[in-house]
C-alpha cells in the first residue's frame, strides 16, 4: 500500500477512536458504491452520522476541511444515499468531517459541516 493511503487509514483509526470515546456507534468504514465512498458511518442519538476523514501532516497548504470540495461533497451525498437506501435506513442524516493534522493530537470535528445540496441527483 501506497504511503499516503497507510496515512489516511492511520487518519482514520484515530477519528474512529476519537468518535467512540465520544459516544458514536460506528456502523461502517470505507463503504462504496461503485467509485465513491464513504469514511465512516456512524450512529448517535438516533441520527445517522456520514463523517468525511481529512488527514494531513501539517497547516502548510491550509487546514486538512479545506480539502472538502463540492464535488467531494456531492460524491459523499450520493454515495450516503445510496447508503441509506441500500441498508433501508429511516434516520435524519448529519455530515460531519474530522480533521486531522499529523500528530493526531490535533482532531477537529466539525458537525453539520455540510448539507445535501438540492442538485445532488
Amino acid at each position: 500500500m501506497a504511503a499516503h493511503n497507510e496515512f489516511g487509514l492511520e487518519g482514520e483509526d484515530k477519528a474512529v477512536n476519537y468518535l467512540i470515546r465520544e459516544g458514536y456507534l460506528i456502523l461502517d468504514r470505507n463503504w462504496k458504491s461503485g467509485h465513491k465512498e464513504l469514511d465512516i458511518v456512524a450512529e448517535k442519538d438516533g441520527t445517522l452520522v456520514v463523517v468525511e476523514v481529512k488527514t494531513r501532516k501539517s497547516n502548510k497548504y491550509g487546514n486538512p476541511e479545506d480539502a472538502v470540495s463540492s464535488r467531494k461533497i456531492r460524491n459523499t451525498v450520493l454515495a450516503a444515499d445510496a447508503y441509506i437506501r441500500y441498508n433501508r435506513i429511516d434516520l435524519p442524516v448529519r455530515f460531519d468531517i474530522i480533521s486531522i493534522v499529523s500528530n493526531g493530537d490535533d482532531i477537529k470535528h466539525i458537525e453539520d459541516a455540510f448539507r445535501s445540496p438540492v442538485w445532488y441527483r
